[in-house]
């Protein structure tokens, strides 16, 4: 058993320092600032929300980004997720989700048994789902009520869904509406691609492309049709955080907000110039396991399977916090290898958080064995399905609680 599941809430009252190494570190304080930014955000706009548990996993952050309740639907990546989340059903918080893969084969029973106690959304994209759904009713023993379905439309990241222009969409729209197996519940994108926007006005410009695509896709289904409403969701986490730049949609559509990766944000997103380096939630903690004076570099404890291999603009695979022209610039497994890293991007850094180190710093004068350092990460999706618990701290990295995510699919 990971030590971490074994001991994490022996540390609670305890300073990082003694933290068993390499550790996930999440700034409470920050976590509810960025929550409760979007929050007021949507509140302000009149639009639903629908925040995805997919970064932390964990209860506790999905009870944050629910508003306690004023927010009551999710989406859901993994089926752990969604189990995890029943909890919240029991205190009255949450009504419904959204699984949100084209659904499978496989994931189809399991979900068909999560209705009894939550509503189920599915996600789909192709015809061929739709008589995966109607296979599956006419040999289920007893009856299967039309699942409530998501179209995925693809507005430019191609990862999934239909273009709006396709003939596909008319197709599947049709197929769906004749279908004793599922009903149009709305449509859905996910603006991936505004990950590489580096400005507030691209960023907008992606959110607008958004709500054109869902509610180009709407228009097929609504034209002619009266009384018929639709939801149309919408977001990324960069598309949330100019999401007040949105204005009104036409009639008969329910406009929602999803965004997953704001309570922490991570250097991806302070690359997109949208957050700051303070509003980072998360860090790594690391020792300092060696120093290399002849090459200039330091070995730490944190590799691939506590930081991931997810680069971004920063350098390397995470930046130490406190030094940020040092980063993680080559990785095994378990060892990660720190280096001078100046850039333009470091360098941006160092003006608003400042650092320790001078110009050209050499490691013997920055690192010994048995320090401790700080890492800010490149993608904190992925960096937190590394680790088993979470140690989250006060504004004095004292830890005050310890969060335990959910694992598997």
């Amino acid at each position: 058993m990971d030590y971490s599941l074994q001991n994490h809430a022996s540390y609670i009252g305890r300073p990082i320092s003694e933290l068993p190494t390499p550790a996930l570190i999440l700034s409470k304080p920050i976590l509810e600032q960025n929550i409760q930014t979007l929050l007021e955000d949507v509140k302000q706009l009149g639009i639903e929300f629908r925040p995805h548990v997919k970064t932390l996993k964990c209860i506790e952050v999905t009870r944050m980004m629910l508003g306690n309740g004023t927010h009551r639907r999710i989406v859901a990546s993994t089926l752990a997720e969604i189990r995890g989340c029943l909890d919240l059903v029991k205190e009255g918080k949450l009504d419904e989700c959204l699984y949100g893969l084209p659904v499978s084969s496989t994931a189809l029973p399991q979900l068909q048994a999560l209705t009894n106690t939550l509503k189920i959304i599915l996600m789909i994209d192709s015809e061929q789902q739709i008589d995966l759904l109607e296979s599956y009713a006419s040999k289920s023993p007893s009856p299967v009520a039309p699942w409530p379905v998501f179209i995925k439309i693809d507005i430019g990241s191609q990862r999934a869904g239909i273009v709006t222009d396709s003939p596909s969409l008319p197709s599947l729209i049709q197929r769906i509406e004749s279908s004793s197996a599922a009903t149009v519940y709305g449509f859905y994108c996910h603006g991936g691609h505004s990950y590489a926007c580096r400005t507030a006005d691209s960023a907008a410009a992606v959110l607008h492309a958004e709500v054109e695509g869902v509610v180009d896709a709407a228009k097929v289904l609504l034209n002619g049709r009266s009384g018929r409403r639709v939801v149309v969701s919408v977001g990324s986490t960069p598309t949330a955080h100019v999401v007040r730049r949105l204005r009104g949609l036409p009639e008969g559509m329910e406009l929602e907000l999803h965004a997953g990766n704001y309570p922490t944000n991570d250097l991806q997103q302070v690359s997109t110039s949208l957050v700051e380096p303070s509003q980072q939630a998360m860090r790594v903690l690391a020792d300092v396991c060696s120093v290399y004076p002849t090459r200039n570099e330091a070995l730490v404890n944190a590799g691939t399977i506590a930081l991931s291999k997810e680069t971004g603009e920063f350098p390397g695979y995470a930046v130490v916090a406190d030094r940020p022209q040092w980063s993680v610039v080559r990785m095994s497994q378990e060892h990660g290898i720190l280096g001078w890293t100046e850039s333009e991007q470091t360098r941006g850094l160092v003006g608003k958080i400042g650092s320790r180190a001078c110009e050209g710093e050499m490691v013997r004068d920055a690192f010994r064995v048995g320090d401790k350092v700080l890492l800010y990460i490149q993608h904190a999706c992925i960096t937190a399905a590394m680790h088993y618990a979470y140690y989250v701290v006060d504004e004095g990295d004292i830890v005050r609680e310890t969060w335990v995510p959910w694992k598997g699919w």
